[in-house]
């Protein structure tokens, strides 16, 4: 990496590249999430949606093939531009197709050209991010996925119920066009410095030859079933199933991604966390895996229940008192190991020269230490506070009391099984983003200062 880089900027490119990795995911799942009514609409059968889902993943595996190799040729800033193009135009496109035939065709050029943002994506964080900060830079765009399939529940069934599924395409379709505005004038090419070895040509089917693959291979075989029926077929399922329609398919899908979400961020930053520590790139990456995938054996009630009745037998339920010991007991734990990557950064050397200088222990925390872990505190209190702000699960579980509920417990009220009121749902949504929003910007001088701290090597 050019050592010559302004360092801050980096998180520019992390910021663009995480809102095309949400637009990606938001024009390609906005027919699943339409699947139930465009069935009905146009008279599909099951193996007729089937197809059309297929295409896209035949076309999308193919555009692998050849994405990567053509955003080395063109260059990040131009390949990711293309690409955006093409694929906003195949998003438009569906609106205009009537038959199977005519959407397959859609969602085949859709598949090819989104294919181009993980390769533009990856390269783009090795270019601007050195390789200690790469797996937290790649969480964070990689993030945009769960963004991306949390909105589109949001935006397309008011779309669609208010103007008609074709302006439900057009309309996500052309939030790429409006995110080139901001990529063209601000995306910068920079020289990666590289040795002779680096540089080399390599056949890519002599890939097959290491273990790294398949390791890969075998993974993506693995996890990919699961996502791609949470993005086509979880829609159709909770209609067929449960009677989920489009008007209130929007609750449980985000429960989904939000968890997704999470673990996305959170896996790049313990890995992240891990190599500054001093530990290999391999070893950090692994241990990572290895503990999130050992959490996939415990249900998320493992966690929910015993706190419910721990809640219940101090006869905290319908209480704030309740749900504050809720919320207190998942965030500490974060919030400790978030603060002790903080603390870790600060040089020893400063406290023992405030001893020496004749400060007490607590005097120089007080005086030396904790000033300087100030940007570490309130990056920590907001993620606290934001999370807990928005949290609806654990809400929903203790506060069983109308009178008593929170606010996403509210809103949620606006949804009834046969209509949602769209109007205070969006006022209400709006009214309980301000607070967020004005704490956002009051602190955002030190939640620029808390992502980068420890940035840069004593």
């Amino acid at each position: 990496m050019n050592s010559e880089r302004p360092s801050s900027y980096r998180w520019t490119i992390c910021a663009l590249l995480f809102v095309a990795t949400t637009i990606n995911y938001i024009d390609r799942q906005v027919l699943g999430i339409l699947a139930p009514t465009l069935q009905r609409t146009l008279n599909w059968s099951e193996a007729d949606y089937g197809d059309i889902v297929s295409w896209f993943s035949f076309a999308y595996a193919f555009g692998f093939l050849v994405a990567g190799r053509l955003i080395d040729w063109i260059g990040v800033r131009r390949g990711l531009a293309t690409a955006v193009v093409a694929w906003s135009a195949a998003a438009i496109g569906h609106a205009f197709a009537r038959t199977v035939a005519g959407f397959s065709l859609a969602r085949a050029f859709l598949g090819a050209s989104e294919s181009a943002i993980f390769p533009g994506s990856i390269k783009a964080v090795a270019e601007w991010f050195p390789q200690r900060e790469r797996a937290l830079a790649t969480g964070i765009f990689n993030a945009g996925t769960n963004t991306g399939a949390i909105l589109t529940p949001l935006l397309v069934p008011w779309i669609a119920l208010t103007w008609g599924w074709q302006w439900a395409f057009v309309a996500t379709g052309g939030l790429g066009l409006l995110w080139l505005l901001f990529w063209i004038p601000l995306y910068r090419e920079v020289s990666v410095e590289t040795n002779a070895a680096a540089g080399a040509k390599v056949l890519w089917t002599r890939l097959f030859g290491h273990r790294q693959t398949w390791a890969f291979i075998v993974g993506k075989l693995m996890a990919d079933p699961v996502w791609w029926f949470y993005l086509y077929w979880l829609p159709k399922f909770l209609d067929a199933k449960y009677g989920v329609k489009l008007a209130q398919v929007a609750a449980p899908i985000i429960v989904v991604y939000l968890i997704a979400d999470a673990g996305s961020v959170g896996g790049g930053w313990i890995s992240s966390a891990l190599i500054k520590r001093g530990w290999s790139v391999n070893r950090a990456r692994k241990t990572t895996m290895l503990a999130i995938l050992t959490t996939q054996m415990f249900p998320a009630t493992m966690l929910l229940l015993p706190l419910y009745i721990l809640i219940a037998k101090l006869h905290l339920v319908n209480t704030y008192l309740g749900l504050t010991v809720f919320y207190t007991s998942t965030a500490l734990p974060f919030c400790v190991w978030q603060m002790k990557g903080f603390y870790d950064t600060i040089p020893a050397s400063l406290e023992e020269a405030a001893r020496i200088d004749g400060c007490s222990q607590q005097r120089a925390f007080w005086s030396v230490i904790l000033p300087l872990a100030t940007p570490g505190l309130v990056i920590t209190a907001l993620f606290s506070f934001m999370t807990a702000w928005s949290e609806y699960i654990v809400a929903a579980q203790v506060m069983q009391d109308e009178n008593m509920f929170t606010l996403p417990l509210g809103i949620k009220s606006f949804q009834a099984s046969m209509s949602t009121q769209w109007g205070l749902y969006a006022a209400a949504s709006m009214l309980v983003s301000i607070p967020v929003v004005v704490v956002f910007l009051a602190l955002s001088k030190y939640l620029v200062s808390g992502l980068t701290l420890g940035s840069v090597k004593e």
